[in-house]
């Protein structure tokens, strides 16, 4: 399986209180996305600020992908919407 993200810049979602991002996995597109709480709990963004998510997003990105990579395998390529269990106890280092 070839799974590559996309380099765009990622969307904050208000409806949601997401950070969507964008993966291909075998070609085809695939939305993923990360909670606003996971970004909270482990990137260290304030509360449901959109800057400062998106920020912690961008500082934490290489660690979001390879987590999102590791469910997109499992997955067999489906959508990923990471949340705070999907990574562990404590703030990440970016």
């Amino acid at each position: 399986m070839d799974i590559r993200f996309s380099s765009d810049a990622p969307l904050y979602r208000d409806s949601n209180l997401t950070v969507v991002f964008a993966a291909f996995v075998d070609g085809a597109r695939v939305p993923c996305a990360i909670s606003v709480e996971a970004l909270e709990d482990h990137f260290g963004a304030p509360a449901a600020s959109r800057d400062a998510s998106m920020k912690a997003f961008n500082a934490g990105r290489a660690r979001i992908e390879q987590v999102a990579r590791a469910h997109l395998e499992l997955s067999n390529g489906t959508p990923v919407l990471l949340k705070s269990g999907h990574f562990p106890p404590g703030r990440l280092a970016a």
